[in-house]
């Protein structure tokens, strides 16, 4: 059975085009909105080590603010190079709650 952890409210969460970083237990989240639509993902990307909850929206992936990398926020895929990926967590809301099985 998926273990859930709370990891913000819902009033917290970023606006629509938007991105935001949430700490997590010993590692940061991004949960990115998306045309109204929430994802989750690591935080960290992999080309340089940049903030993803720190960079923008642009075309529906998440843009790292450091280098430019795009990621795509349902896939963990990078748009520069498919075969990079970040960790995509599954995420629901609750009566408030924001919960990620990370």
């Amino acid at each position: 059975m998926p273990n859930f952890t709370k990891l913000t409210t819902e009033s917290e969460l970023p606006p629509m085009d938007e991105a935001k970083e949430f700490p997590c237990g010993a590692k940061t989240i991004c949960v990115a909105n998306v045309n109204g639509v929430y994802s989750a993902m690591d935080n960290i990307c992999p080309h340089r080590g940049g903030p993803l909850g720190q960079g923008m929206i642009e075309g529906g992936k998440v843009v790292c603010p450091w280098h430019g990398w795009a990621w795509d926020p349902k896939t963990g895929e990078a748009v520069q190079n498919p075969s990079a990926k970040v960790a995509v967590y599954p995420l629901k809301i609750e009566n408030g709650d924001v919960l990620v099985e990370a």
